[in-house]
């Protein structure tokens, strides 16, 4: 028999990483050093090219201010659904059992989350594939895709499999390496552009077909909400390691902070001010421009700010750029790897009542990543944005009005969660179905607003009106109505 403290046993604890059960408390850490996951998940090549874009659309002035806005937002939502966590002990999907959804209800949780973080993994792991094609020349064909995406996936399962600890040192380290470099070559790039600071802020919008300045300012919103709600969730996932709400606070507010504040102006002097070098460099360089898509230089410009921004930073720095591009991606991706095996963790276990182990969900999600990778993400990265958007916020409200409204802050006990909870499956569907058709025909942009607003009104009322539910426990406390 092997004993419960041998190192077979802790390494196969240290892998399971608490997937399905509460994090005790002698491994609660600080926030600051779990800021450094929300960090990090936030600064990506994807995030610079969001940034950047959403200035192109409403100017750098209206862009700057939607970041802020969407910060302050994207705080307050990680901030409360991260302090449910915290209490709970459990990650965002598991979370949702007790406070919205239920055991299998979760995996209505399981699937909005697994589909957001993969999705990114796919998008950032398309990003990386373009740019090193870019780096060396190559072509885009398939014995090249299987090399690269193959060594790229071995390396995201080896570097998450061993659960946060590894996670975060990876993270901690390359995102100070990221900030520093990042900076030094915004800088780079606003220099050899020869534009004036006055100039930059100044710089209206230049895509086409949002119409006015208020629907162009609502629709960067939409963009930059969809990666906010998607970060809510990811906060929860490190809050269930949180000593205190206020270390939530900081990991939340710091990680909303960098996505939306300093990503974004980061990405628009990138993006402005590398534009014209990217193009200048096209123009001289004809066979690397007939390798990007597009009939003229600027049009191939336009496509590799949305499917190639690594190229920015090899045109600017050359192998420092490329260097750049995999130091801004690796620790996304370990992050993106580890949220997403411990929701792929609660599908199973919700739906099936099995547990391959988050090991086994390792492995599946970065074959799901490269499905969507083989599904051409990037072509459709802003519909799913705004997608992203409006279900992860509907998510996130159910379980803060779960927690904060129907239970008043009342923590749900261990044997608690009941199968199904429709009073949250229903408001989550019906919010996001309705934010979702209101956004898609043109009403409004802000579904996002409309589905969280509409799950914290109507999951309260079905929750005590309608699915008013009697939890029987084994214990001396015997029933609790939830609801009342």
């Amino acid at each position: 028999m092997t004993d419960s403290g041998s190192a077979p046993a802790q390494l196969r604890a240290q892998m399971e990483d608490h997937a399905l059960t509460a994090v005790p408390d002698s491994e609660r850490r600080s926030g600051w050093g779990l800021m450094t996951n929300t960090a990090g998940i936030a600064s990506t090549l994807i995030q610079l090219a969001i940034g950047g874009s959403v200035t192109l659309i409403a100017g750098v002035g209206w862009g700057i201010l939607a970041g802020v806005v969407v910060a302050v937002f994207g705080g307050a939502l990680g901030w409360l659904v991260g302090h449910v966590a915290y209490v709970s002990g459990t990650s965002s999907t598991v979370t949702a059992r007790f406070y919205g959804l239920g055991v299998r209800g979760s995996a209505l949780a399981s699937l909005i989350f697994a589909f957001m973080i993969l999705g990114f993994l796919a998008l950032e792991n398309a990003l990386l594939y373009y740019g090193t094609l870019f780096m060396f020349g190559w072509e885009p064909t398939l014995a090249n895709a299987i090399v690269i995406y193959g060594v790229l996936t071995l390396a995201w399962i080896g570097l998450t499999v061993f659960g946060l600890s590894l996670v975060q040192r990876t993270s901690m380290v390359l995102l100070v390496v990221f900030v520093v470099l990042t900076v030094a070559l915004a800088v780079v790039a606003f220099v050899r552009s020869g534009l004036s600071m006055g100039e930059l802020l100044a710089a209206g919008p230049v895509v086409p077909g949002y119409g006015s300045g208020a629907e162009r300012f609502t629709a960067v919103l939409s963009i930059l909400a969809g990666s906010a709600g998607a970060l809510a969730l990811v906060d929860a996932d490190f809050a269930r390691y949180a000593r205190s709400s206020r270390d939530v606070g900081i990991l939340a507010v710091g990680g909303s902070i960098m996505i939306d504040v300093v990503v974004v102006a980061l990405g628009t002097v990138l993006i402005h001010a590398g534009s014209g070098l990217v193009s200048d460099y096209l123009g001289r360089n004809p066979a690397v421009a007939a390798t990007q898509s597009g009939t003229s230089v600027a049009d191939k410009v336009t496509w590799m700010i949305a499917n190639n921004s690594g190229a920015f930073f090899i045109v600017l720095a050359g192998t420092l750029g490329f260097v750049l591009m995999y130091v801004a991606q690796v620790k996304a991706q370990v992050l993106n790897t580890y949220s997403g095996s411990l929701a792929l963790s609660n599908l199973a276990d919700g739906l099936f009542g099995s547990n391959p182990g988050r090991v086994a969900m390792v492995v599946v999600g970065n074959v799901i990543g490269l499905l969507m990778v083989a599904g051409d993400i990037l072509g459709l990265v802003n519909s799913y944005l705004g997608l992203l958007g409006v279900t992860t916020t509907a998510l996130a409200g159910v379980i803060i009005a779960d927690f904060f409204v129907v239970r008043r802050r009342r923590v749900a006990a261990p044997d608690e969660a009941e199968p199904v909870n429709l009073a949250g499956v229903v408001s989550v569907v019906g919010a996001s179905v309705l934010g979702g058709v209101l956004q898609e025909t043109g009403v409004t942009s802000l579904g996002f607003v409309v589905a969280l607003v509409t799950v914290l009104v109507v999951y309260p009322l079905l929750r005590t009106r309608v699915f008013v539910t009697t939890v029987t426990r084994a214990t001396p406390e015997t029933t609790v109505q939830v609801g009342e």
